[in-house]
């Protein structure tokens, strides 16, 4: 018996293309390991496994595809903004439960043709407002690592179920730090890419213009890069698209990259956060990695956290932030054909959905304006 359990996902897909294993059999084995261990860390909300074991006997019966990277590899779907046709959608909200989805999103599409199949919905926040995974609706999911611990959010169903090696890899999203806050709680690897490099239609054409990006948790970098090649490119009628790159990402991973000048912050600068310093832990760890990179050879300084000091910057991402919230409920609202009430939402969601109903549309272009000019500084 072969521990599937400790390949990534490009390393399964060579397995399939061997004929080691059958997609078939690998599907049984991700469903036997989230049997197993979700009862304790509530990663997968929404199991899928019939539909899931159709297309693996399918793709059994087929063989790998030509160009397939991940040909017959389990993969875990993210309970937010992303819809499968005919699969339950909730955005992780009482108000949206019960939602079937009509129409696959892009990705879904993408992801699907690289050969992987979807064998399920992982657990988020609340249209993903929350930087943890503990919906009403579901309730927390757990750190593979230790179960009292946070998965972080708001990718945590995704990373916990990546971490604990229910799948090598799951879809997740990020608009303020969902998929790079639960890989580091969960020891994983996350890559938020550029604004436009994956496609959100044909539902949507970006969430709050462009803070959201697609992409997923992995245990390697390979994995991240070869998806990423997989999904990326824009669809017709995207309002953004992002520079094509002059090779494959997986090519990137196995490239020399020269001697690079890397920058690095270990205090948060004045004004981003005034009442959370960062942990000694975490601080040791930004100058750990900045040794580690320095002794590989590259030009390794500290940022000067004066002159990135913006005493405005945190209310100016509420405003952007809570009129993406309001978004989210209008969406539902006109989608569902029914009204929200402040009982059907948690109360930090309702609490930025009322402020979303004071920001006037001149007051949100003058915010947007005001961060890309900061952008331009950093």
């Amino acid at each position: 018996m072969m521990n599937l359990c400790a390949y990534d996902a490009i390393g399964l897909g060579e397995l399939v293309r061997r004929r080691k294993v059958s997609p078939a059999e690998l599907l049984e084995d991700a469903i036997h390991r989230i049997e197993a261990v979700n009862p304790k860390l509530n990663a997968v909300i929404c199991p899928l496994w019939e539909r899931a074991r159709a297309e693996a006997k399918k793709r059994t019966e087929q063989g790998a595809a030509p160009g397939e990277r991940f040909p017959g590899v389990p993969f875990l779907l993210k309970d937010l903004t992303t819809d499968m046709a005919g699969a339950p959608f909730a955005d992780g909200s009482r108000f949206v439960h019960g939602h079937v989805s009509a129409v696959d999103s892009e990705l879904v599409t993408r992801i699907r043709a690289s050969g992987c199949v979807i064998a399920g919905r992982t657990n988020t926040s609340e249209f993903g407002v929350l930087t943890t995974a503990e919906p009403l609706l579901y309730g927390p999911a757990h750190n593979p690592w230790s179960l009292g611990l946070t998965t972080g959010g708001s990718s945590g169903g995704s990373a916990a179920a990546v971490a604990s090696g229910m799948v090598p890899m799951a879809h997740g999203n990020d608009g303020g730090g969902s998929l790079r806050i639960p890989a580091s709680c969960c020891g994983i690897f996350a890559l938020k890419p550029t604004r436009g490099r994956n496609s959100m239609g044909p539902l949507f054409g970006d969430f709050a213009n462009g803070i959201v990006a697609e992409h997923a948790l992995t245990r390697t970098v390979r994995d991240s890069a070869a998806l990423l090649d997989a999904t990326s490119g824009a669809a017709p009628g995207d309002p953004n698209a992002a520079p094509l790159s002059g090779r494959p990402f997986l090519d990137e991973t196995r490239r020399n990259p020269g001697r690079l000048k890397i920058a690095f912050l270990s205090r948060v600068p004045d004004g981003w956060n005034e009442e959370t310093a960062i942990h000694p832990d975490c601080a040791a760890a930004v100058r750990d990695a900045a040794g580690l990179c320095e002794s590989l050879g590259h030009e390794v300084e500290e940022a000067d956290p004066a002159a990135l000091a913006w005493p405005g910057l945190p209310q100016r991402f509420i405003t952007i932030f809570a009129s993406y919230v309001g978004h989210a409920v209008a969406y539902w609202e006109r989608t569902l054909g029914k009204s929200v009430t402040r009982e059907a939402l948690e109360p930090v969601t309702w609490d930025l959905y009322q402020a979303s109903k004071q920001i006037t549309g001149a007051t949100y272009l003058v915010t947007w304006e005001e961060l890309q000019r900061f952008s331009r500084k950093v």
